[in-house]
């Protein structure tokens, strides 16, 4: 989806500000600094995960994990604050919202059903937080600043690390899982935003920044045109690593047959998993 609104408080004029980093026009100098930034995180990180031993790697993305849970956490319950609460905003329904909780459940756990979304949401629903960020009103500039990129940027680099240093490859099962958990979760949203008269998922209409959703034209015709865009496109992430994987005999890693790993990474986590604690690795050649 596109950028996150920001929420609207009832702090004092004097304590709204609207500086440079809480007005940040896309494709500012302060946006494409952010942008190099990530794209060389993410180059460092799939260099270090390939050349790293497995068990460092592990632990280091459990590490890194724990910190996002409960940043994530403690995010959530900032929004309820008083100084914070707005009904329109504050309750966690956007699909970046549930990425916070996803992406740390992929990086402690690896957990497949997890891995698959934060792939798909995360390289597209996400990335248009990246590529458009909606990013004006804030009360305290500084953190909800760090916030913003800390969500939507471990949204990118989670999965760009997983599938491309640790060798994750989604299938067509796991495409339709990530598939239905959006529905799944566009149910909840709708919900909420029948309760609340809200906008969340950008369910009821476009944000009011730029966003890819101004080209599928007004709603409800964008929400049809969106869901369709979102089924070719993934099924486009998915196609390549299917044609490799069957040509390369790439088995399934772990129950569900959600993902495809190469045998010797599988047979890595098989014995970091003997040493650090129970790990959801089933291996099947189907």
């Amino acid at each position: 989806m596109a950028g996150d609104s920001v929420r609207a408080t009832a702090f004092p004029h004097e304590l709204v500000a609207e500086g440079s980093l809480g007005h940040m026009p896309a494709y500012g100098g302060t946006h494409l600094a952010v942008l190099a930034l990530l794209v060389l995180v993410a180059v460092l990180l799939v260099r270090r995960a390939r050349r790293s031993a497995v068990e460092r790697v592990d632990r280091a993305l459990r590490l890194v994990g724990w910190v996002l849970l409960v940043n994530s956490a403690l995010w959530t319950l900032w929004g309820f604050m008083p100084w914070a609460w707005n009904l329109h905003e504050s309750l966690p329904l956007h699909y970046s919202d549930a990425l916070r909780f996803i992406v740390p459940i992929a990086l402690i756990l690896q957990a497949r059903w997890a891995i698959v979304v934060a792939y798909f949401w995360g390289l597209t629903l996400n990335l248009q937080s990246v590529l458009t960020p909606d990013v004006n009103y804030f009360v305290w500039i500084p953190l909800e600043f760090a916030q913003y990129w800390i969500a939507h940027g471990a949204g990118v680099l989670a999965p760009v690390v997983l599938v491309w240093g640790l060798g994750y490859r989604p299938t067509w099962r796991g495409c339709a899982v990530a598939l239905a958990v959006t529905v799944g979760w566009a149910l909840i949203a709708v919900t909420g935003n029948a309760l609340t008269g809200a906008n969340y998922g950008y369910l009821n209409r476009a944000p009011a920044g730029p966003s890819i959703l101004d080209l599928l034209g007004p709603w409800p015709q964008y929400l049809l045109l969106e869901a369709v865009l979102i089924a070719v496109v993934w099924s486009l992430m998915t196609l390549p690593w299917v044609l490799r994987d069957r040509r390369a005999g790439t088995p399934l890693s772990g129950r569900g047959g959600l993902v495809r790993r190469p045998a010797e990474a599988q047979a890595s986590s098989s014995i970091s998993a003997s040493r650090s604690g129970p790990w959801d690795v089933v291996t099947t050649s189907r």
